[in-house]
């Protein structure tokens, strides 16, 4: 049987599928954030304002990705929650 990528939310620390997340990613090689793509160090979230409020307001990202997550990442993830 072919094992699923779980993954867990770093606000609501809910598991489910990887493609049910957003993705942050601290790259490996020049340390920028940066969303969905790239290699390094990953964090999920829950794409729901709850999670995403709970993140900043906490710092769980930065603390996950063990760098400052910048506003503008906030910001792009609050514009996808208004599309």
């Amino acid at each position: 049987m072919k094992q699923q990528n779980l993954r867990r939310c770093v606000s609501c620390r809910r598991f489910g599928s990887k493609k049910t997340f957003w993705r942050i990613v601290r790259i490996a090689s020049n340390h920028k954030i940066e969303l969905d793509t790239g290699m390094g160090r990953s964090a999920y979230l829950c794409p729901n304002i709850d999670c995403l409020a709970l993140a900043k307001s906490k710092n769980r990202l930065s603390s996950s990705l063990r760098t400052k997550v910048p506003n503008s990442i906030y910001q792009n993830l609050q514009e996808r929650l208004n599309r």
